[in-house]
């Protein structure tokens, strides 16, 4: 099954602490990947960020929105328990427990933030209609929608660029990565007219003993076939290369793909999204244009003796 979402947890969390006990959260959560019996691939899959499994976020959620309604309590840090109201809300609600059945709670409606008249117009008309993503989710998707459309409009511009423009950022793309990083003028983009097959050189070491040779393609739509690699790899023979990175603005074709994983020499395939996403992780041709920060509790601040 799909993993619940976090207004899915609401009740099977209300249900596995139903004894009044004080339970501990991690228990609690254990109890609750159980009731939906998820695997153990469901129970690891993280968030996009990377730092937190998605079911541990939205049951995360659910304690936070049902401790603000007042269904549970945290009598001390990792510990949670039901409340009376949170008895009532099981025998109200035997199938599911939502925001909807929260708003009733004053204390919930004066933490909820109330659906704006924009939201409201992306809403069906069914006036039952929940907002099945947690915060942190709705935080997360945003960005990474962001970062999509960044990324999009950023390989635009590019493909619009000369081709000797593209080269000179490839470039300095390689060394913002570390490559060539003992000096500024590690890399260069080769005369256009004459390159070879060779658009870029990276030197990696002072001497020049290692280098990583570039080949550049700005390309609107057309898919980098085998052909134009073997064409490359045969530029770094000529040169007694061992190591080649080939970029496109558009795709590489299967076939291409395939080719550099039988090859005894190192070459990497870089194509347009990943180009895109490579800058912005290095703040190349991007700039920041508003920064959040979400702050969590120090725990290491409330600890002390």
């Amino acid at each position: 099954m799909a993993i619940p979402d976090f207004q899915s947890c609401m009740r099977p969390l209300l249900s596995v602490i139903a004894d009044g006990k004080v339970h501990h959260f991690l228990d609690a959560f254990s109890n609750v990947c159980d009731f939906f019996n998820l695997s153990e691939e469901e129970r690891s899959k993280k968030l996009p960020s990377g730092k937190q499994t998605v079911i541990k976020n939205r049951v995360g959620w659910s304690r936070t929105y049902l401790k603000k309604a007042g269904l549970l309590i945290q009598p001390e840090r990792g510990f949670i328990q039901i409340t009376e109201l949170g008895l009532k809300a099981l025998k109200d609600c035997p199938d599911r427990v939502n925001v909807k059945y929260l708003k009733q709670f004053e204390a919930f409606k004066a933490f909820h933030t109330h659906t704006t008249d924009s939201d409201q117009t992306l809403q069906s008309d069914n006036n039952d209609s929940e907002e099945n993503t947690d915060p942190t989710e709705r935080l997360e998707q945003a960005f990474s929608e962001l970062q999509n459309e960044l990324a999009s409009e950023l390989l635009d511009t590019l493909k619009q660029q000369s081709p000797q423009f593209l080269e000179s950022v490839v470039v300095e793309l390689m060394q913002a990565m570390g490559y060539g990083g003992w000096s500024q003028d590690s890399g260069k983009a080769t005369q256009y007219s004459n390159d070879g097959g060779i658009d870029g050189i990276i030197n990696e070491d002072p001497l020049g003993l290692d280098a990583i040779y570039l080949q550049v393609k700005r390309y609107s739509d057309a898919t980098i076939g085998r052909p134009d690699v073997q064409s490359f790899v045969g530029a770094l023979e000529m040169k007694r290369a061992r190591k080649g990175v080939f970029i496109t603005t558009s795709k590489f074709s299967h076939d291409a793909v395939e080719y550099i994983q039988m090859i005894e020499k190192k070459v990497v395939l870089i194509d347009g999204k990943k180009l895109a996403e490579l800058m912005i992780q290095y703040d190349l041709g991007v700039s920041s244009k508003e920064s959040y920060k979400v702050k969590t509790i120090d725990s290491d601040y409330f600890s002390g003796d």
